[in-house]
C-alpha cells in the first residue's frame, strides 16, 4: 500500500515501512476492509495479466494467485523496503519492480513488451499518493481491451460516530494517509474520458469504497 512521486516521497515511504513491513500484514487486516471483496470480484482467468499498482508486501497478489490460479502476476511499488517482503512472499513467479504509480512504463519495469493488463488493482494506495488522480488515470491507460481496473480505498467514513471518525482521520494522518472523498467523482470522470464503464460500491458506514472501471 505504498506509492509516490519522486525520490523524496520514495525515501519517506522507505523510512515509514523499514520497520513496519515486518508487521504490516498482521496489523492492517484489522482496518483495511474490502480488499478480499475486491479479490473475490476480479473474475480473472488463466493466462490473464494481473497488475497491482503499489503492491506493498505482496499480500494481495498472493491472495489473487490462490483465488485465481493460472494468472500472470505483476506488481510495482515505490518502496524498495516493501518490495523485499513482496519478493519473499511471491517468489520468481511474479514480476516485480520499483516504480511510480503516476509514470510507470511496463516494458521498463518488467522487461516485457506488454500492450495492456487484463486486470489492474489499486488497493488502499490512492490515499497515500499525493497526485492520486493522475495515478488512477495512468493505471486506466494500461488496461487491455476488455480489461478491468479494480480500486478499493477508504470511503468518506460518514457513517461512523463523530469522535471515532475524527480520531480515525487523525490516526491515519500519522501514516501519511488521507481519505479521498473526491474519488467517486474522479473515477466517473476518468471512466467517461477514456470510454470506460464504471460501477461503484459503498462499504458499510462509508468505511471503504470500491470502484471498477471496465474497458
Amino acid at each position: 500500500m505504498v506509492e509516490a512521486q519522486g525520490t523524496g516521497h520514495a525515501a519517506l515511504m522507505d523510512s515509514v515501512y523499514r520497520g513496519q513491513r515486518h508487521i504490516y500484514d498482521l496489523t492492517r487486516k484489522y482496518y483495511l476492509f474490502g480488499r478480499d471483496t475486491l479479490i473475490e470480484g476480479l473474475g480473472a482467468r488463466p493466462g490473464m495479466r494481473v497488475l497491482e499498482v503499489a503492491c506493498g508486501t505482496g499480500r494481495n497478489l498472493a491472495k489473487i494467485k490462490a483465488k485465481w490460479p493460472g494468472v500472470r502476476l505483476y506488481g510495482l511499488d515505490i518502496s524498495q523496503e516493501m518490495l523485499k517482503n513482496a519478493r519473499k512472499a511471491l517468489g520468481p513467479e511474479a514480476r516485480l519492480g520499483q516504480g511510480d504509480a503516476c509514470a510507470f512504463a511496463p516494458a521498463d519495469l518488467f522487461g516485457e513488451d506488454i500492450a495492456g493488463f487484463e486486470r489492474i488493482v489499486l488497493s488502499y494506495s490512492l490515499s497515500m499518493i499525493p497526485d492520486w488522480e493522475s495515478a488512477l488515470d495512468h493505471a486506466a491507460s494500461h488496461l487491455a481491451p476488455g480489461g478491468e481496473l479494480h480500486v478499493v480505498d477508504f470511503g468518506d467514513l460518514s457513517g461512523l460516530p463523530g469522535p471515532l471518525e475524527r480520531g480515525l482521520h487523525a490516526w491515519l494522518a500519522k501514516f501519511h494517509v488521507e481519505t479521498r472523498s473526491a474519488l467517486p467523482d474522479a473515477a466517473r470522470r476518468i471512466a467517461r474520458e477514456r470510454g470506460l464503464a464504471h460501477r461503484e460500491t459503498r462499504g458499510k458506514l462509508g468505511y471503504f469504497q470500491l470502484h471498477v472501471l471496465s474497458a
